[in-house]
């Protein structure tokens, strides 16, 4: 571990089974977490119970079956189980993902080195609202009720969320048009994620400087990685924004292979400009470097 902890900025830990994950045995938890506290870098978690999950297990036809066979208490069970493992360990903690109320409220009283975030799916999408093509929404954990999106949402909008987190997983279309039973789980978010946030702050739905504090400072200081302010010492990574230039989410403009979004036709507002160390990478919606341009983010 001391060896991977040099080449990287985390740990991911599924306690939960997902699409192509390593699921990992709770059993081991608390000795897996005293071997990371050897090192700087945070430990994060896909919390979902597995032995819950196994016990409600069923044959999913649609996304209220996936709801019933995905419970909330799977949720809030990992997230005890995560805090208690952790308990006086010198370590970050961030739970991934948070989909429900009564994991939010698992992490009400949480210690102060146990952060966690939310996605622009769990708390903009709601299985209430009719959601077409059901495959397409499926995701680990599921999407939710209405009650639990706008929990999600205020939570983030007051502080009480650290993160919003994209879990970027970008099934094709023809990945997700299958049987329900059948379809993986994830959808495409990293793109939109910020330009749906930023529109939501122009209409004083949520604050511009809570946004900049989920997407940007809160990242970077979880990761330990030099960005997420403008002052000396950090990379240079800004946007220019147009806070005029509302447009609709469509996915024939999006970068994605996948070829779809979860928020077609949602307003969003869109970079101009995209700046990475000081260099103009983004103009006008098109690339101006060549690829390779990237460097790695190290611990």
């Amino acid at each position: 571990m001391k060896k991977l902890a040099r080449k990287c900025n985390g740990f991911k830990i599924y306690l939960g089974s997902s699409t192509n994950s390593l699921k990992f045995s709770k059993v081991n938890l608390r000795n897996t977490l005293q071997e990371i506290s050897k090192t700087d870098v945070p430990v994060l978690f896909h919390a979902e119970d597995d032995a819950l999950l196994i016990k409600n297990k069923g044959i999913e036809g649609n996304l209220v079956d996936h709801i019933r066979f995905r419970p909330s208490v799977c949720e809030e069970t990992s997230i005890k189980d995560i805090i208690q493992a952790s308990h006086k360990l010198n370590l970050k903690v961030h739970i991934c993902h948070l989909s429900s109320i009564e994991g939010l409220e698992a992490l009400k009283k949480r210690p102060i080195n146990v952060s966690c975030g939310v996605t622009p799916h769990h708390s903009l999408l709601s299985v209430d609202k009719n959601m077409g093509s059901q495959t397409f929404y499926k995701v680990n954990p599921p999407i939710r009720s209405s009650f639990d999106k706008e929990a999600l949402f205020n939570a983030a909008k007051n502080g009480n969320i650290d993160v919003i987190e994209s879990d970027h997983a970008p099934h094709t279309k023809e990945e997700k048009d299958t049987d329900f039973a059948e379809a993986p789980s994830g959808l495409p978010s990293v793109e939109t994620m910020y330009p749906l946030f930023l529109h939501l702050a122009k209409n004083e739905v949520i604050s511009f400087q809570r946004i900049i504090s989920l997407l940007c400072q809160r990242p970077a200081e979880l990761l330990s990685i030099p960005k997420g302010k403008i002052e000396v010492g950090r990379d240079a990574d800004l946007i220019v924004v147009d806070l005029k230039d509302e447009t609709r989410i469509k996915s024939d403009t999006l970068h994605s292979k996948c070829g779809w979004t979860p928020f077609e036709d949602w307003s969003a507002i869109f970079p101009t400009h995209v700046f990475v160390r000081g260099e103009k990478v983004i103009e006008d919606n098109e690339i101006q470097v060549s690829q390779g341009f990237g460097r790695f983010v190290g611990a």
